[in-house]
């Protein structure tokens, strides 16, 4: 029994990994955002999670009018220090959400990622601003007040590549292909849809990335609070690549704990092989930063 359990736990540790998405709610007081934050980071290790993942704009209320009084440099700001000591002490991989970036004169909608060592390995800058307009319904202008990355992210934990997005960058099906063309095998976005274009796109998309890139997707939302006056959709979810809703937090404060098994990626691309048959004599998605 204990070399069976031994074996079991040989196969596990080279084919799959054990990822902690957490649909944390999000309070106007930063410390306390930052202590439940913490918290759920240890009870992700308690349950074997490798990697534990945070939502979109987690330690502040997300608002143009926010930004600017939460703000943070990287990475000795009071949030990434924390989160470098949370990664420290549970010796676990984080993915920081997003919180927002002062750098100079500028912010922007950061994800960090920290090693299990406490270092920062890197950081995304949200690439695509939310702008919309939606009559009677929401209009939002990230750009009134955020300023966009320039850079796609990538970076590999438990030989699982993984391609770094922010929420409205979920839109882009150019930029998902090119971190599979990078040869990811999962994409993760931080991501706080609201309650009018959450119920039409938020899983859709979701669906749509994973199959199209035949590979896993997970966003992860903050917790839906009616009463902020940004609400977020919630329904942190978990997609293989398949297309299929693997795991779904509906709105409440609440954290899943999964297995992902990189072998499902290699069936799907093997038995439907897009990626060969695509006739890149005709068309193409360049990476411009080559």
């Amino acid at each position: 029994m204990v070399i069976a359990n031994i074996a079991k736990q040989l196969v596990r540790t080279m084919s799959t990994f054990r990822l902690a998405l957490v649909q944390l709610q999000v309070d106007e007081i930063k410390v306390k955002n930052i202590d439940r934050t913490v918290s759920f980071i240890s009870d992700a290790k308690k349950q074997n999670a490798d990697i534990v993942a945070l939502p979109e704009c987690f330690n502040s209320p997300y608002g143009i009018q926010h930004f600017p009084n939460y703000a943070e440099s990287i990475p000795d700001g009071e949030t990434s220090v924390a989160l470098s000591k949370a990664a420290k002490e549970n010796s676990i991989y984080i993915i920081g959400g997003t919180i927002p970036e002062r750098d100079g004169n500028k912010l922007y909608n950061t994800c960090t990622i920290w090693g299990p060592n406490g270092t920062l390995i890197t950081k995304h800058r949200k690439v695509h601003l939310f702008d919309i307009d939606i009559p009677k319904k929401i209009t939002f202008r990230e750009s009134d007040s955020l300023s966009a990355g320039n850079s796609l992210t990538m970076f590999e934990v438990k030989g699982c590549k993984i391609g770094i997005g922010i929420c409205y960058d979920i839109r882009f099906e150019e930029m998902a292909r090119i971190y599979r063309n990078k040869g990811c095998q999962m994409l993760i976005y931080p991501a706080a849809f609201n309650m009018t274009t959450g119920p039409m796109h938020w899983s859709l998309l979701q669906r749509s990335r994973s199959n199209d890139n035949q590979l896993y997707v997970a966003c992860i939302s903050p917790a839906r609070v009616p009463s902020t006056g940004y609400v977020a959709y919630g329904h942190t979810q978990l997609t293989n690549p398949w297309g299929e809703v693997l795991h779904d937090l509906e709105t409440q404060e609440s954290m899943v704990v999964a297995d992902i098994d990189l072998k499902v990626v290699d069936e799907v691309r093997a038995q439907i092989p897009t990626f060969f048959q695509r006739r890149t004599d005709l068309y193409d998605t360049i990476w411009k930063k080559d």
